[in-house]
């Protein structure tokens, strides 16, 4: 990979968390901010900075596990 290609890569991945701050809905914030937590993970893994891997991999561990608990139970769609 060219170091244009990872150079971009690690933008975008910086874009994205961002970008997800910016959010007011919760839920589009931790979707966003797992997007880019995915991206620096790739990121990271292709130019062998670990600590990058380690911490992200960590907060989209996270992010899913708060997306999964606020999903919306059956309880609350049944009238």
């Amino acid at each position: 990979m060219d170091l244009n290609t990872i150079e971009i890569t690690g933008y975008a991945a910086s874009i994205m968390v961002a970008i997800s701050l910016t959010m007011k809905d919760i839920v589009k914030l931790r979707v966003l901010n797992f997007i880019g937590c995915i991206i620096f993970c790739i990121y990271g893994s292709i130019i062998g900075a670990w600590p990058v891997v380690a911490t992200n991999t960590f907060i989209a561990i996270v992010n899913v596990y708060y997306l999964y608990k606020m999903r919306p139970s059956k309880q609350d769609t049944s009238t």
